[in-house]
């Protein structure tokens, strides 16, 4: 058998025409804790690249809710959100601090905060978060965040702050852990206060306790968890929502979320704080 004239390519697919995409994936954040009881942990945080070769091409995206913080034990989890070919897993709950029920914090995408006295923070999903804070004898840990652990309670003082969030490319911290609330001395800090997205501040200790607050809606951060002793217990916020977001460099070139037209940083934006689907409409 004889061939002539055969040309052989041998081209690379990074090598054709496509559209490069920036991602972050955020879990929606874990609620905290009943009184004296663990921050909530950080939504499980995944960034990454993707590549569109053709126009029409779609991505289903979901959006993770937070969990909500509990009046009687550990703050229940937050949802997965997902996209991209990734699964983003929610935070874990705060630890319940009221006796004799207290508890270790609940595992997630960042771990929720351990109870007082003395729990364990929950642990953390690999490559999604940190572990949170153990409590203390009298103050509950911070729960973790996507850049940082939670901090452990620190006896009759504070509950234990949350653990740091991640900046992403749009210079806004997502998935910072939830401060642990205070049955003596006042309520952790969230993770990353006072820059937006933080998670958010357990509350403070004593039967005047203040609310915990819940964590930032869309950012993926952990609510705080509840404060309080004797016959004024409190109930841990809940943590906020997720979101999944997407961009690229020049104009408009898809459909979905809530688009930000390309400004000074020369990107845009699709945000999504809902299920629904991104969808590439150019590749040019």
């Amino acid at each position: 058998m004889r061939f002539e004239n055969v040309k052989i390519y041998n081209t690379k697919i990074e090598n054709l025409p496509h559209l490069v995409m920036d991602y972050i994936v955020v879990a929606g954040g874990g609620g905290g804790g009943f009184d004296g009881a663990g921050g909530g942990g950080a939504g499980g945080a995944l960034t990454g690249r993707a590549r569109a070769y053709t126009a029409n091409t779609a991505f289903a995206i979901t959006v993770g809710s937070g969990g909500s913080g509990s009046g009687s034990g550990n703050g229940n989890p937050g949802s997965p959100s997902s996209g991209f070919g990734v699964t983003a897993t929610g935070g874990g709950g705060g630890g319940n601090g009221n006796f004799p029920t207290h508890a270790a914090g609940s595992p997630g995408g960042s771990g929720g905060g351990g109870g007082h006295p003395g729990d364990a923070g929950g642990t953390a999903t690999a490559g999604q978060g940190n572990d949170g804070g153990s409590g203390s004898s009298a103050n509950g840990g911070g729960g973790g965040g996507a850049g940082g652990i939670g901090g452990n309670g620190v006896d009759t003082s504070a509950g234990g702050t949350g653990g740091a969030g991640t900046v992403w490319l749009d210079g806004v911290i997502y998935a910072a852990g939830g401060g642990g609330g205070a049955s003596g001395g006042s309520g952790g800090v969230g993770g990353g206060t006072p820059i937006s997205g933080a998670g958010n501040g357990g509350s403070g200790g004593g039967p005047t306790a203040p609310t915990a607050t819940a964590g930032t809606a869309g950012r993926g951060g952990g609510g705080g968890g509840a404060g309080g002793i004797g016959t004024s217990p409190n109930a841990g916020a809940s943590g906020g929502s997720g979101t999944v977001i997407v961009r690229y460099p020049g104009s408009t070139k898809g459909t979905g979320g809530t688009i930000t037209p390309s400004a000074g940083d020369g990107y845009t934006y699709h945000t999504f704080t809902a299920p629904g689907t991104f969808t590439i409409t150019s590749i040019s």
